[in-house]
């Protein structure tokens, strides 16, 4: 993935309920925690399922603030099963060798995460030990909080390696594209004794080529063509916009002070009103379903915003009246707007 559209910036299922999962250990309300970056119960049961990755650096965000603890993204891979991740975990567990599995982890990376791009390169150094450099580069304009993002994955790969090989594989360094923080203790922790450098160029775990040549544990091949042609569909499926996502990027363009109609919409997708309607069931959808959910993430959005009251809000999202806007509010979230503002000030 080269470029990235930040409708389409988004996060597995498997990786939200995993983070969730964190929150968890940590004895915070993991459901009261998501509805309140508008990720709904029934959201996170759906396995084929992705999230706004916006929603997920609010995510971050309220879990820092819940438990007090910045650092937790970095031991993410200490508290979850690494091979929990769905299909792209399977398809790295049967792959022959770790290199192997690092070449599957740099072709499927989208089916986990849109917005990171993962990269595996040995550096010949000239000299008798090469490396292996695995670089994590940031694509996605939504993720406003790169050290969550890059601390999260680099302890999920640094888990998932060992799980893989069943040796105390470490690595040789490892930069981090964000500035030092204060206190690194807990990066000396997780990811010693390799060597930690900060305000790098590039995200990088860098590790002796000589290992990739392990043995990946009770891989089988078989099984190995099996998983890697689902994620062969999973990935068309991400680089084919449905038409779900395309009916709410009309809606959200033509969202400026009154509601997108059904007609508007399908006709500048140049299709009929029925076709359109019947596609969507397809989907497992309907336009209004899409409506509301645009609505819904909008609204979350605006109400962080505090020069917006929620009047304005109302207007912007389309409702022809306040009062509707907020029984639409209370219906998606439980709470009214104002009392969701007032949560967040909290």
């Amino acid at each position: 993935m080269t470029t990235s559209d930040t409708n389409n910036n988004t996060l597995s299922i498997a990786s939200v309920n995993l983070i969730l999962f964190a929150a968890r250990q940590r004895g915070i309300n993991a459901d009261a925690l998501a509805r309140t970056v508008g990720i709904s119960v029934d959201e996170l049961r759906n396995p084929d399922g992705r999230v706004q990755i916006r929603q997920v650096q609010a995510l971050w965000r309220e879990i820092v603030a819940a438990t007090g603890d910045s650092s937790i993204a970095l031991k993410l891979g200490e508290m979850i099963n690494p091979v929990a991740i769905g299909v792209l975990a399977y398809v790295m567990m049967h792959s022959p060798t770790l290199g192997k599995a690092f070449e599957k982890l740099c072709q499927y990376q989208d089916i986990v995460c849109e917005g990171v791009s993962t990269r595996g390169e040995v550096v010949h150094s000239g000299r008798s030990v090469d490396h292996f450099v695995l670089s994590l580069h940031i694509i996605s304009p939504d993720i406003i909080y790169p050290e969550y993002t890059l601390n999260s994955e680099l302890s999920i790969y640094q888990s998932a390696i060992r799980a893989l090989t069943g040796q105390h594989v470490t690595a040789t360094e490892i930069r981090f594209a964000y500035p030092r923080p204060l206190n690194t203790s807990e990066h000396e922790r997780v990811f010693g004794p390799a060597h930690l450098t900060f305000d790098a160029d590039v995200t990088a775990f860098v590790l002796d080529a000589s290992w990739l040549d392990t043995p990946v544990l009770n891989a089988n091949p078989a099984l190995s063509a099996m998983f890697e042609q689902h994620a062969t569909g999973l990935l068309n499926q991400l680089k084919t916009p449905s038409l779900s996502s395309r009916v709410k990027a009309e809606i959200v363009l033509l969202m400026k002070g009154e509601e997108p109609t059904l007609a508007t919409v399908a006709d500048r997708l140049a299709m009929g009103i029925r076709t359109l309607q019947l596609h969507l069931k397809e989907e497992g959808t309907s336009y209004q379903q899409l409506l509301d959910e645009i609505r819904k993430e909008l609204a979350i959005q605006h109400l962080r915003e505090q020069n917006l009251s929620t009047t304005d809000i109302a207007y912007l999202l389309g409702f022809a009246e306040p009062s509707v806007f907020f029984r639409s509010f209370k219906k998606w979230m439980g709470v009214t707007p104002g009392a969701y503002r007032l949560a967040l000030a909290a």
